[in-house]
């Protein structure tokens, strides 16, 4: 037995969160979302930008193309920093890097120079969305975790909301310029108030207490990483979910416009509004059942994802097929509200099924998994299926991936017996 496998002697688990919590939290859930408001500041101003630039409809979708691209590829070396160094100073030098290219993105006079900058901008994302997790899980215990990441991840809807509306506003009153400088600003205070933040060990919260090395040898990481069954059927879910939600949120105005007649700005404000609300409540009320689930079994949070996925994919059957507007609306709101319930059970799934020295790797490696196999390729095969045969058929089709992830997630639960105990190694 190598030192590296020898497990501390197991101290009661802790079963209140650590002082320091809630600041932390709060710091990581307004940085998320500032985030999150970079990410799509670009949507927001695109015509500007297009028209601006004169480049085309494909050269505009390179934009959002390439930083979620490099953000994927960078996510697992982020994460390997996030190991192996001061988790406050990686997530500090993110947010710098991703605030300083979004305000050089507003600076680009061409459309070569606005590329390279969202590209940056992914590395920086990359290096703060990996590390942060494992944070909070070091914060919280198991019975309080998913409520705490539910809250960091209600920033994907809110995020993505302000950045339609910040970029759009900005954008339009003064120029597209400006929207990125605004955008930018606010992530240079971030990162100070990353740096106020207390560190707790690695693995704090866990059975048996904080990790008394710094660092897990990475070999081993990886080879208890590929037979962690657990780790990978929750990453299986949240993919096929990310591929649904993906492809739902690119192609749901041109649907509602093109085959069902809805005024398009109508079908753009009505449908984003739909999605911001649907996705903050059902986050925050996953973060609650979650909790709940968990303490009633260690399989709950899958059990509780698998079956929000069964229930969703038939309200995306009904959002397709029904003729009345109020009712896709409905239906469409009933359907991502079941999908974003699994936002915090199952990212909590992922960072509570590898040891606590290895969280920030596992993350970036579940970020490239469900970006590269998820809402990186839905769009463009949704967007196939449309031509081809109908949008509505399309989004049919589309059910099918939350049909199968969540029958994944529900059969896993039953089969498997929980996370692997995260035992810190010394």
């Amino acid at each position: 037995m190598t030192a590296s496998e020898r497990a501390v002697p197991l101290a009661p688990p802790v079963q209140s969160a650590l002082p320091g919590a809630g600041y932390a939290l709060g710091v990581l859930t307004f940085i998320n979302v500032i985030n999150y408001l970079d990410r799509y500041l670009v949507a927001g101003i695109l015509p500007r930008i297009e028209d601006s630039l004169h480049i085309d409809h494909a050269q505009g979708g390179l934009l959002q193309s390439v930083f979620i691209f490099v953000y994927m590829l960078v996510a697992p070396l982020g994460g390997y920093f996030g190991d192996r160094y001061s988790r406050r100073w990686v997530l500090s030098l993110s947010i710098l890097v991703w605030s300083f290219a979004t305000v050089g993105s507003g600076l680009a006079a061409t459309f070569a120079v606005l590329l390279a900058a969202r590209a940056i901008v992914g590395v920086g994302e990359a290096g703060y969305g990996t590390v942060s997790p494992g944070l909070i899980a070091d914060f919280f215990p198991i019975t309080q975790r998913t409520r705490a990441l539910s809250v960091f991840y209600v920033a994907i809807p809110v995020g993505s909301a302000l950045g339609y509306a910040v970029g759009g506003w900005i954008g339009n009153t003064w120029s597209w310029h400006w929207a990125f400088f605004v955008g930018g600003i606010p992530g240079l205070v971030a990162a100070v108030l990353a740096l106020r933040m207390h560190e707790p060990a690695r693995g704090a919260t866990e059975e048996g207490g904080g990790s008394a090395e710094a660092k897990m040898p990475f070999l081993d990481g990886l080879k208890g990483l590929r037979s962690n069954t657990f780790y990978w059927v929750s990453v299986a879910g949240l993919t096929l979910m990310t591929f649904s939600i993906g492809g739902l949120a690119v192609f749901m105005p041109t649907f509602l416009e093109r085959e069902r007649g809805v005024p398009a700005k109508e079908a753009a404000i009505v449908f984003g509004a739909v999605l911001c609300v649907s996705g903050l409540v059902g986050t925050l009320v996953g973060g609650v059942l979650g909790d709940r689930a968990e303490r009633r079994s260690s399989t709950g949070g899958l059990w509780l994802s698998g079956w929000g996925m069964l229930l969703a994919a038939p309200f995306m059957v009904w959002t397709a097929y029904a003729r009345s507007v109020p009712i896709i609306f409905a239906a469409a709101f009933a359907a991502m509200f079941l999908v974003f319930l699994n936002n915090g059970p199952l990212n909590n799934a992922i960072v509570s099924a590898v040891p606590p020295l290895f969280r920030s790797f596992a993350v970036g490696l579940s970020v490239l998994c469900y970006h590269a196999l998820g809402d990186a390729i839905s769009p463009p095969i949704i967007g196939w299926l449309g031509d081809r045969l109908s949008l509505a058929t399309a989004i049919t089709l589309n059910a099918i991936p939350v049909f199968v992830g969540g029958l994944l997630l529900v059969v896993g639960a039953r089969l498997l017996h929980g996370p692997p105990a995260a035992r810190v190694t010394a």
